[in-house]
């Protein structure tokens, strides 16, 4: 009889014969691929970047030279007036592609609250959101990553169902362009993974998805979920996958995160895309946190390569 992780690995394995209809899949590592291949969260050199020391046009040649990385992805508030600027976004894709790396995706932040109560502002939140679809589409994305964002005064459901009506009607309008519109875990009820599965179950949409964060499940003050609960409710929907990394200890693992552990969560769920190195501790500096995820990212790779009989 065949333990859980071997079933998991088999019904993926048949998954994967069939179409994937409406659902882009440029993302995907090809089946003689390592298990998973590593991207750069752009957030990880947030402070580089906010401080101007690196130019939004110079990462993906960053991304490429200095940590041998061959896939990005974007953070719009780095560009924030760029996303109809077709000349901007062509300079971007064409130093993308001379340096051989590949657009992921766009992360959409200040565009407003998809689950917003009211529903005049909640249609706006959807329209702001359509530039960065198209522009993701022009660079060649797969998805934009987006929030969840409801109004905290109002009941586990009524947000759930709020946050699901806009979802699905910016999804619908991805699908037009082939772009997927992907959650993430990124505070309040959206760090809840089984709300969060709630509001995809609620969706209904092959082009919706999530993008689970390995750290990102605080629900308040002192509160927090569970992350690798979170995580498995999670990977079911994941179209992208965060390896969010603050703390290292002298052997080189992250101190808040088991990323064994992890990984094997994501693999389990059939998961064979690109995972996202995203840096944001404060002890190393940031190049020093991006090659320390990566190492790990790579070793723990290198474990679980035989065990999953892949690669």
């Amino acid at each position: 009889m065949m333990n859980r992780r071997s079933f998991l690995r088999h019904a993926a394995a048949a998954a994967a014969s069939l179409p994937l209809v409406g659902m882009p899949t440029r993302h995907l590592v090809a089946a003689n691929e390592p298990l998973f291949r590593i991207s750069l969260a752009q957030w990880s050199l947030h402070r580089t970047l906010f401080g101007r020391q690196l130019d939004n046009l110079d990462f993906a040649r960053t991304a490429r030279q200095d940590y041998g990385l061959d896939a990005v992805e974007y953070v719009n508030v780095f560009f924030f007036d760029k996303a109809t600027d077709t000349t901007y976004l062509a300079e971007m894709k064409n130093r993308a592609d001379g340096e051989g790396v590949q657009s992921l995706l766009i992360m959409c932040d200040r565009e407003g609250n998809l689950g917003a109560s009211d529903e005049a502002m909640r249609t706006q939140a959807i329209e702001n959101h359509h530039k960065w679809v198209e522009a993701a589409a022009f660079l060649g994305c797969h998805a934009i990553r987006v929030n969840a964002q409801s109004d905290s005064s109002l009941s586990y459901d009524e947000q759930m169902r709020l946050a699901a009506d806009g979802l699905r009607r910016l999804t619908e309008y991805g699908a037009e362009h082939e772009i997927s519109v992907i959650v993430e875990n990124h505070g309040g009820l959206s760090s809840n993974g089984a709300w969060l599965a709630g509001v995809m179950a609620q969706v209904d949409h092959p082009g919706c998805g999530t993008l689970p964060d390995f750290g990102n499940f605080r629900l308040g003050a002192d509160e927090w979920y569970d992350r690798y609960q979170g995580v498995e409710e999670l990977m079911p929907y994941a179209k992208a996958v965060s390896a969010k990394s603050n703390v290292f200890d002298a052997d080189g693992d992250e101190t808040q995160t088991d990323y064994v552990r992890m990984m094997r969560l994501v693999l389990d769920a059939g998961y064979r895309g690109y995972v996202g190195i995203e840096y944001e501790g404060q002890e190393l500096s940031e190049p020093e946190g991006i090659r320390a995820t990566k190492a790990l990212l790579e070793r723990v790779r290198t474990a679980l390569q035989e065990e999953y009989g892949e690669g």
